[in-house]
């Protein structure tokens, strides 16, 4: 293995790693706060770009339209979120952060800055920088290449599927 491919190895490692210990913590928030973490991206992101379809809502976290309306349903009944008339087709509905939505989001994000801040305390200003530029690079390129990953995954599936067929 060369030393390009060893940094690759190890950048996979940590992701991982990283995945566990964001997977761990959400458990840990979602038992104080009642609210699944997941469903915060829902805040954020009607927050953000305003009101929304559901199906528009679940395309933007490239997320399920279950999982979706499971998240909506708790965040309506905490009157986080609103349903209300699509102004453009009155038999559907938009979902609006409500005025509570909004108080919970800005604790939320207040609160994670908080945590990166404590996360990063020893860091130098240009580290941080230069990390978050990195860091947003990587998201981008992985989202830009994500839907070849996913079909080059289902082909290997599918392959493995035949071959066991075959058998």
């Amino acid at each position: 293995m060369d030393a390009d491919e060893q940094v690759v190895d190890t950048i996979a490692v940590q992701l991982t790693r990283l995945q566990r210990l964001r997977d761990r913590a959400a458990v840990q928030i979602r038992t104080t706060s009642g609210i699944d973490p997941a469903a915060f991206a829902i805040l954020f992101r009607l927050q953000c770009d305003g009101p929304m379809r559901s199906g528009a809502l679940a395309e933007a976290l490239h997320s399920d339209a279950s999982t979706i309306s499971r998240q909506v349903a708790l965040l309506v009944e905490r009157e986080l979120v609103e349903r209300t008339a699509d102004p453009a087709d009155g038999r559907a509905s938009v979902l609006v952060i409500s005025d509570r939505g909004r108080a919970v989001a800005e604790e939320i994000r207040l609160r994670r800055r908080a945590n990166l801040t404590r996360v990063m305390a020893d860091w130098t200003p240009q580290d941080r920088a230069q990390f978050a530029g990195l860091l947003r690079q990587f998201v981008d390129d992985f989202d830009e290449a994500r839907p070849t990953m996913v079909a080059t995954a289902i082909a290997a599936h599918a392959n493995d599927s035949e071959t066991e067929q075959v058998s």
